[in-house]
């Protein structure tokens, strides 16, 4: 079977052998597919086989609820759909639905379920047995914070649900469930509170993503890039994330999260710029504490993306605007170095990009040795050997460890810094000056599903201040951000 969606609609035939023999052919070279056949001799004529997938279901579950219920039915005889009377007076499992649709049982398989096939009819029982291990909940790796909750998402859907409901405990809490993926059929969570989100907002994000047509979805990437406007850009548009708190924090604002079976990771929609340099920990740490900290990510973002092309425009073409003994000093650092500036400072990026994904590629131990002989004994003998100046060398470390502060933006500052860097090698504070412009103008033609990326700074107002720039404390958050919430009021009992 090369697309299981040609099975919708389709019925079997009502002997259950004939069933027995179409499920054995189309899961012939599957190994994991299991089928035992039932026969209760206590009970009226009655002969049933159960099919499922090894590995996918709780053997507990199955035994105690569904196999041993079926096989002790001591029953002369019943009145009515011998399906209907299992399924509301025999099995003991918590959820059991009849069907007769084809499609149906062979999804059911796939998410762990048990099918129960029965003779002389066309239905079919599906008992909910699904059991399979999952990885436990534990704290993500990239996202570890100070003080604050510990738990992060697991790669099974159902309990990535569950953290979600235990931090919002309402009925406007809501889970819309759709299926992407021909040949995976992963299952998709559309989740958002009802009185918060804006209909709009969750109509669009529902019909871009029914609108994917592709055989599969692995990970919330697939269907971020898919359903995404700004395919080109090298901004985020979308959030992610692995822990439930955020999530929860971003559907009280009014956002809409999604998410996919099989990941750990949640997107959050609509994204704007400002939430590059938000930090779990400015929101579980002192509000004094938080503002220094958001205030220092907003420098490093500019001093990571503007300190090299401002190094290269003053040595290369406004050298009058420097100190004599500092271009002094430049100038004797250069002597002997093989390449022009412009040349050595795209080789020295290029250099701490390899070092620094290395790092995060190799194991703990060994990517923490890597660095370190890669950024001080190779650094120091290049210099030594005139290989590269020692000036730039400092300018593009401190402009890569300024870069680590903003994870979120690693691509553009990457991309940027290098952009900028060639505009000033070429025209000097001028290609500076019209870099950052074009960088502005790209910012303000961005938007996330309909929402302006920079709506904080275009629709400036006083309550859109008080998580941009700082973080003010929370008795004076009063307002929900106002461009995202049909509810803008998080307090009630007072007004800005």
């Amino acid at each position: 079977m090369q697309n299981i969606e040609l099975l919708k609609g389709e019925k079997l035939p009502c002997k259950l052998n004939d069933k027995i023999k179409f499920f054995s052919e189309m899961f012939k070279k599957d190994a994991t597919f299991r089928l035992r056949r039932l026969n209760s001799r206590k009970a009226f004529p009655f002969d049933s086989a159960i099919i499922f997938f090894d590995g996918m279901v709780d053997s507990e579950k199955q035994n105690s609820g569904l196999i041993r219920p079926l096989l002790s039915l001591s029953v002369d005889n019943i009145s009515g759909s011998v399906s209907k009377y299992l399924e509301k007076q025999v099995l003991f499992n918590n959820e059991v639905s009849s069907t007769d649709d084809t499609y149906k049982m062979v999804s059911a398989l796939y998410l762990g379920d048990t099918v129960i096939l029965l003779e002389n009819t066309e239905n079919a029982l599906i008992v909910n047995t699904k059991g399979w291990r999952a990885r436990g909940i534990s704290e993500p790796q990239d996202e570890r914070v100070l003080q604050g909750p510990r738990e992060g998402f697991d790669e099974a859907l159902m309990l990535n649900t569950a953290l979600i409901r235990r931090k919002l405990s309402t009925p406007d809490l809501c889970f819309e469930a759709l299926t992407v993926g021909t040949k995976t059929q992963t299952n998709i969570f559309i989740c958002y509170l009802s009185s918060v989100a804006d209909e709009k907002l969750v109509s669009m994000v529902k019909n871009k993503i029914n609108s994917i047509n592709i055989d599969g979805v692995l990970d919330a990437n697939y269907v971020n890039e898919l359903i995404n406007d700004n395919k080109f850009s090298l901004f985020k548009t979308a959030g992610s994330t692995e822990r439930p708190d955020i999530v929860a924090a971003r559907l009280l604002e009014g956002r809409i999260a999604v998410m996919v079976d099989g990941t750990p990771v949640v997107l959050t929609l609509p994204y704007l710029f400002v939430e590059n340099f938000q930090s779990d920990d400015d929101y579980y740490l002192n509000y004094v504490y938080s503002a220094l900290g958001r205030i220092i990510r907003y420098v490093c973002y500019h001093l990571s993306v503007f300190l090299p092309a401002v190094y290269l425009a003053l040595t290369l073409f406004h050298a009058n605007l420097l100190p004599a003994d500092f271009y002094s000093s430049v100038s004797v650092a250069r002597q002997g170095v093989p390449f022009s500036s412009a040349i050595e400072c795209l080789i020295l990026i290029f250099i701490f990009e390899i070092l620094r994904e290395t790092g995060i590629r190799m194991q703990q131990s060994v990517g923490h040795a890597l660095s370190i002989v890669g950024g001080l004994v190779v650094g120091q003998a290049a210099v030594e050997a005139s290989l590269i100046s020692a000036p730039l060398l400092i300018v593009v470390a401190l402009s890569g460890i300024a870069g680590l502060t903003v994870p979120r933006l690693k691509a553009a500052v990457i991309y940027s810094k290098v952009f900028l860097s060639v505009l000033a090698a070429l025209f000097g504070f001028f290609g500076v000056f019209a870099g950052a412009a074009i960088l502005r103008f790209h910012l303000y033609s961005l938007d996330s599903f309909s929402v302006d990326y920079l709506c904080t700074v275009s629709e400036f107002s006083k309550s859109s201040l008080k998580d941009t720039a700082v973080r003010a404390p929370w008795w004076k958050m009063l307002k929900r951000p106002f461009v995202l919430s049909k509810n803008n009021y998080r307090q009630r009992n007072k007004y800005d």
